[in-house]
């Protein structure tokens, strides 16, 4: 008999206007929206191509270390699986200049070459977004009439006349309906994988496919969440034009309503009052290195800056910079008789100002790091805390997390980027760089920049993404169960 039921359920649903009309317009939109996401993602990894030969150029183009230390810039790569869920990944900065003068953090990062605003329209709508949206609102269509409407035609009294439980009916109709809503959401998740695996600069390896996996899954869990929504309301209500009203309100409010106003008042929360403080702080630390410079110059035998040495001040007078720098350099091609009792003076400074200026650095960083906290780390925390009250926050936070790019996703990149700094001033104080002539002078050739350490950055494993999205998923599936529990109990304890 139950099996009967299914049947009976499947045949329903698929010989419905509805279900038409879910492949149909699923397959639109995503298999549209995933070519317009492949021509960006090539575009991005073309600009991404483009920024590490540029910068590799301009840094051989510098010759002594204290010029070129400036001039190490390094390129976040786009993640392919931002087409899925782009998350964080075309939002935050892509390429960030290590030095020996500051420490890196997202704030500082820059972008690649200004997007096209009116392609970024299209390009921000993300096969994800459009499952949380139109998949989310086809199940409750799918859902709103499932229970009422048996009520209103009066076929759920002939069915129970037959010797069948009410949790064989229930389990039937999720059944035969989730069935049903799984053909669109996997024919275009099929045609969108055709076409990512068909594109010749898209790569993904087995980890890749095991993250698509995850979204899979997770889309599954979030639909059946929605599926379950417009059944309880189905199961309550008794009435289909109720019903479907109140399931079009839950739909709005859950998925537009509430997620959209947590990411506005978000958006509004940095806290600009801990700006001036800090920033002023991080500038006396700078202006006391400047005094102990002039204080060493004093003492020195040879007086004035000499060899081609040049000052900078760089500050960012900004929250979402709180960055105030100051460094000496030289670039002097040739030493001449003149100047050649000069270098030792040169040497005995450099070696005396660069480790001061790796120490300020290292010093203003303990400002910096909780300034950054408190101002964009605490309320994203809380925009995600917050967001996890709605069924689309907690999808949409499974499947960054899933696809790489999530904030401790992207933030890898720059954890990276430290553990290279600091691996450049210990390859610095070995070898000391701060006191040799190359520092400051290319009179005896230029710097070979492959000596110094490499650069490498990987994605997180497949693991760590698992970890991550594991805690939301369980949440969604937890949803789910309660569902069904409150379902359960409504239908039998309705008359029929």
């Amino acid at each position: 008999m139950f099996l009967t039921l299914i049947r009976r359920e499947l045949l329903d649903n698929l010989m419905t206007f509805r279900f038409a009309a879910a492949v149909v317009i699923m397959l639109l939109l995503v298999v549209a929206n995933t070519v317009v996401l492949i021509k960006d993602y090539e575009g991005r990894l073309a600009d991404y191509n483009t920024a590490v030969k540029t910068h590799r150029q301009e840094l051989l183009t510098y010759k002594t270390y204290s010029d070129g230390i400036y001039w190490l810039i390094f390129d976040r790569p786009p993640n392919p699986l931002s087409i899925f869920n782009a998350g964080l990944d075309k939002r935050l900065g892509n390429e960030i200049q290590v030095s020996h003068a500051f420490i890196p953090t997202i704030w500082d990062a820059n972008k690649h070459a200004a997007d096209n605003p009116y392609f970024n329209i299209f390009t921000s709508i993300d096969i994800v977004l459009i499952f949380q949206g139109v998949l989310s609102l086809l199940a409750l269509i799918f859902a709103y009439d499932a229970i009422a409407g048996e009520y209103e035609h009066g076929t759920l009294r002939l069915v129970l006349s037959h010797p069948v439980r009410r949790g064989y009916i229930l389990f039937a109709k999720y059944i035969g309906a989730m069935v049903c809503l799984l053909v669109p959401l996997l024919m275009s998740l099929l045609l969108a994988l055709i076409l990512l695996t068909t594109s010749a600069m898209i790569s993904l390896n087995t980890d890749d496919f095991l993250r698509i996996g995850g979204i899979v899954l997770t889309s599954l869990i979030y639909l059946s969440l929605f599926y379950l929504i417009g059944m309880l309301i189905s199961a309550i209500t008794r009435r289909t034009s109720t019903a479907l009203i109140l399931s079009i309100f839950v739909w709005g409010f859950l998925v537009l309503v509430y997620p959209n106003m947590i990411l506005t008042a978000v958006d509004t929360a940095p806290q600009t009052d801990t700006k001036p403080a800090t920033y002023h702080q991080i500038k006396r630390m700078w202006k006391e290195l400047e005094r102990k410079r002039k204080q060493f110059l004093l003492n020195d035998s040879v007086p004035g800056e000499g060899l081609g040495l040049y000052i900078f001040r760089v500050f960012k007078d900004k929250p979402s910079a709180l960055m105030y720098f100051y460094y000496a350099a030289g670039n002097l091609e040739t030493i001449n008789e003149k100047s050649e009792p000069q270098v030792p003076h040169a040497q005995n400074f450099f070696r005396f100002f660069g480790p001061l200026t790796v120490n300020t650095a290292e010093r203003t960083w303990l400002i910096r790091k909780p300034a950054f906290e408190k101002i964009y780390v605490q309320p994203a925390n809380r925009g995600r805390m917050l967001l996890k009250f709605s069924p689309a926050g907690l999808y949409d936070a499974a499947t960054e997390a899933w696809a790489g790019t999530d904030f401790n996703s992207v933030q890898d990149f720059f954890i990276a980027a430290q553990r290279y700094r600091q691996a450049i001033i210990n390859y610095f104080h070995d070898e000391k760089i701060f006191a040799s002539r190359q520092w400051f002078s290319a009179d005896q050739g230029a710097v070979d920049w492959d000596t110094l350490p490499q650069f490498s950055f990987q994605r997180s494993d497949i693991g760590i993404n698992a970890k991550q999205a594991l805690p939301d998923l369980f949440l969604l599936l937890t949803m789910n169960i309660l569902l069904f529990i409150a379902i359960f109990l409504v239908f039998i304890k309705n008359e029929v």
